[in-house]
């Protein structure tokens, strides 16, 4: 006997649990859509950075950004936003865990990322406005900013600026630093997704909007533009002739937190690459350096106060004829460490000093110590803080001024821009990565210096105890550099420059001109919202 299915069977069949559940999972596969955009994005920025050349890869992460945060409310551009700050940060920093354990490394990234939390509320807001993608780009960079500054003296690091040293939009670093940079880095991928969106839109209804399509072409083409025509301000011509410098790297005895427990080793491996450096300086088979650089920590043993330190560093620079700037840790009876670098003269000895001013939080001094200790116990490593500086470095170096930025200062724009404009012809990084072993930590902060490199408008030389060390022209080019963890030296003559770039010029002029437009768009948006709700009411 068969059976016959009349319509109102067949709407019951159609109502059953089974059917009910096919037709959900599409709609939670949706809802996935957007979160794992975001978290896409986050990745994408994170492998554009180096050690990868794969710059490109921030315009379709900030493409996806905003496929994720159009249109979408307040509370979600928050959530989506945190998504990408998490995919983009947690790989970026992961080298801060390298000795210490995960705790540091995860806690550091889920703070830094309510930073792009709130660069995501931001541009959700501003998503709805007319030319979205340059408010969008504005409101990145005032994170950008924020996240610079606070807490404890800002965390720079992962700036987009810092993954563009091999990229076409680097020119732009001369006219307006690493605000500029970043900002046309983001307005092209913004711009890049409103142009495919539209032209969704137009085969999806038949009209094409030709005045947004027009602004969307626009926040493409400008910041190519922009690049092409910043490039004759990226120069490596010799303005003051040309000086020639050596880069020492000693090595240390291994790897990890506790290199530092054989100072003396650090120290000595040190004099034996300078002593080898002016034994082929004698032989002929190396020009002699007009002054030598050491690293950061390269003698942990205060030499003012241990005259055996102090004995070895002058026998390495009366042999080398040159004047040496030296990295030092330097203890007095009371108060806070010193991270210094000591100007040492042939025959002459200390000379000049600087402190390094930004010193680093969790890492050269503790902040909120009795909390942090409850959650991770190498916070007692760091026994005694160091204290910041207040002057800026510029030493008269055989008759070159030389700019200095400590390390971790390079992540700064404004403890480097001052050296220039206290008349540095070239800068030097001294730095010391040891802590961080094989990770991609060093490649980053190389980057640093070659964005720094062409905004700047200087040579850059970055000395580190454990590499990578290197010399950069005025361009960002590498021109040597050594391989880590190996004992080694780089003898290079490289171009001294005095003029300014606008950037030099301009210093904060550029971010706080774009932080007014990511604030005029959001209240653009607060204003456009109030009135909505006033009207439905």
């Amino acid at each position: 006997m068969s059976a016959t299915i009349t319509p109102d069977a067949a709407g019951a069949a159609d109502d059953s649990p089974a059917t009910d559940d096919r037709t959900r999972r599409p709609r939670r596969a949706a809802r996935l859509v957007r979160p794992a955009t975001a978290l896409l994005s986050g990745v994408l920025l994170y492998l554009s950075f180096p050690p990868r050349p794969l710059w490109w890869l921030a315009l379709p992460a900030f493409a996806l950004l905003g496929a994720a945060l159009h249109g979408r409310r307040l509370r979600a551009g928050f959530g989506l936003g945190h998504l990408a700050g998490l995919g983009f940060l947690l790989p970026l920093l992961v080298w801060t865990g390298e000795e210490v354990g995960p705790v540091p490394w995860l806690a550091l990234a889920a703070v830094e990322a309510l930073f792009v939390a709130a660069a995501g509320l931001g541009i959700a807001a501003v998503s709805r406005l007319p030319w979205w993608p340059v408010l969008a780009a504005a409101v990145w960079i005032l994170a950008e900013g924020a996240r610079a500054r606070v807490p404890f003296g800002g965390f720079p690091w992962g700036k987009i600026a810092f993954g563009q040293a091999d990229g076409v939009f680097l020119p732009l670093a001369a006219v307006g630093g690493t605000p500029v940079l970043g900002f046309a880095v983001a307005l092209c991928g913004f711009g890049l997704y409103e142009a495919v969106r539209l032209v969704r839109l137009h085969r999806a209804t038949g009209t094409l909007p030709r005045g947004p399509l027009a602004a969307a072409g626009l926040s493409v083409l400008l910041p190519v533009t922009g690049a092409l025509a910043a490039l004759p301000l990226v120069s490596d011509a010799a303005e003051d002739g040309t000086a020639t410098v050596a880069a020492i790297q000693g090595n240390v005895p291994r790897l990890g937190l506790d290199f530092n427990s054989q100072r003396r080793a650090v120290l000595d491996n040190h004099v034996a690459r300078t002593r080898e450096l002016a034994e082929e300086v004698k032989a002929g088979t190396k020009p002699r350096p007009d002054f030598v650089l050491w690293p950061e920590n390269s003698s942990d043993i205060d030499p003012y106060a241990n005259p055996d330190a102090a004995a070895v560093i002058e026998g390495a620079v009366d042999a080398v004829k040159a004047p040496t700037v030296v990295g030092a840790v330097i203890a007095p009876p009371t108060g806070k460490l010193r991270n210094t670098l000591i100007q040492w003269e042939p025959g002459r000895g200390p000379v000049a000093t600087y402190d390094k001013r930004h010193v680093q939080p969790f890492g050269e001094y503790i902040p909120l110590r009795p909390l942090v200790r409850l959650f991770n116990s190498n916070v007692d490593r760091v026994a005694r803080d160091f204290g910041p500086g207040s002057e800026v470095g510029v030493f008269d170096l055989a008759g070159t001024r030389v700019g200095l930025a400590t390390c971790y200062e390079a992540a700064f724009d404004w403890a480097v821009r001052d050296t220039v404009t206290h008349g540095a012809q070239l800068i030097t990084v001294p730095s010391n990565n040891a802590t961080f072993g094989r990770s991609e930590m060093t490649y980053q902060q190389l980057a640093m210096s070659r964005v720094r490199a062409v905004e700047h408008s200087r040579s850059v030389v970055v000395p580190v105890t454990s590499g990578v060390s290197a010399v950069i022209r005025p361009d960002g080019e590498i021109v040597s550099q050594t391989a880590m963890f190996t004992p080694d030296y780089l003898v290079e003559e490289v171009p001294l420059r005095s003029s300014k770039t606008p950037a030099t010029r301009l210093g904060t002029l550029p971010e706080a001109l774009l932080a007014a437009v990511a604030a005029a768009g959001l209240g653009w948006a607060a204003a456009r919202s109030v009135r909505a709700r006033r009207a439905r009411s």
